[in-house]
């Protein structure tokens, strides 16, 4: 059986573009956000964790297991197929979750499954039970400046994820999200799981030098990942919109992705600006700029 490729990144990191280019390679399956390694058991999707994050997302949380469900089992997605894709689930309610991740892979053999839940990168816990029941999957662990995408992060919904992570600044008079706390401590969530994993089955790469050169560095993915990297098979990755998951869904089951990505989906060459890491930030109006633990772990993934 073909091991998974997952994506560990924060959000806002080009997971979403990477993972849908990555998943038109002929020799893979690119899948919409799963979040099934968020919880034990699979009905822990409906009902909620202990600590009541998945039900702070709601319905929404599924969608991306429905679509899959319905698009690898069906063929298509609709709402008579999402509804197949349900009791599917109802059927297996009962399994782990690492099992009904083995059983979608088996399924999509010998295609190379690839996904990114950011969810995942929340906690190290996680990730280890991703590597569990997949002891041969590979990990791609996709950075992005931290300036960048902390400012991206700002600008969705009001910063809504720094207060899911509790990336709050506190003062003795007051207190302020601050976004480069999660990407500070999201990457040493990831780099800490890595530790465990061999050197073969783990890749960094900066999501600027993928925007700036992707033939080059989608073709490098795929040598690390066993795939080929024929001029095709580079062609078809250049093609993100043409995945069955790049765009939103039927309405029982719209997203599954960042909702900006389903909107706009086609890749489009340009070269990221890569911003200083000694200026102010744009988030905050006290002049201040990154914190020295910040630009250090920035300076080790390559940004100047």
């Amino acid at each position: 059986m073909a091991a998974p490729l997952f994506l560990l990144a924060p959000p806002r990191s080009y997971t979403s573009l990477v993972n849908a280019m990555l998943g038109q390679h002929p020799q893979a399956f690119g899948l919409p956000e799963l979040c099934l390694f968020n919880v034990e058991k699979l009905i822990d999707l409906w009902r909620g964790s202990q600590q009541g994050e998945v039900a702070e997302n709601g319905s929404m949380v599924r969608h991306g297991l429905i679509r899959a469900l319905a698009e690898i089992y069906c063929g298509e997605q609709s709402s008579a197929t999402s509804n197949m894709a349900l009791r599917w689930c109802c059927a297996r309610e009962q399994w782990t979750t690492a099992q009904v991740f083995q059983e979608i892979v088996a399924q999509l053999d010998p295609l190379v499954a690839v996904e990114k839940s950011p969810s995942y990168t929340m906690s190290v816990l996680r990730m280890q039970a991703m590597y569990r029941a997949f002891p041969d999957a590979r990990f791609l662990h996709l950075v992005r400046h931290p300036v960048a995408q902390a400012k991206s992060v700002m600008a969705i919904n009001d910063g809504a994820f720094t207060i899911k992570v509790n990336a709050f600044e506190i003062g003795e008079d007051y207190a302020m999200l601050e976004p480069q706390i999660a990407w500070h401590d999201i990457n040493l969530n990831i780099l800490d799981f890595l530790d465990e994993v061999p050197a073969s089955q783990q890749l960094r790469m900066r999501g600027e030098d993928i925007m700036a050169d992707p033939r080059r560095h989608l073709a490098e993915i795929a040598r690390w990942a066993g795939l080929r990297d024929d001029e095709v098979a580079v062609d078809d990755m250049m093609h993100p919109e043409r995945s069955p998951f790049a765009c939103f869904g039927p309405i029982n089951a719209l997203f599954g992705n960042d909702p900006n990505f389903l909107a706009g989906p086609a890749f489009r060459p340009h070269k990221p600006k890569v911003p200083s890491l000694e200026a102010p930030v744009p988030w905050r109006n006290d002049g201040k700029g990154l914190y020295p633990e910040v630009k250090a772990l920035a300076r080790e993934f390559g940004y100047a």
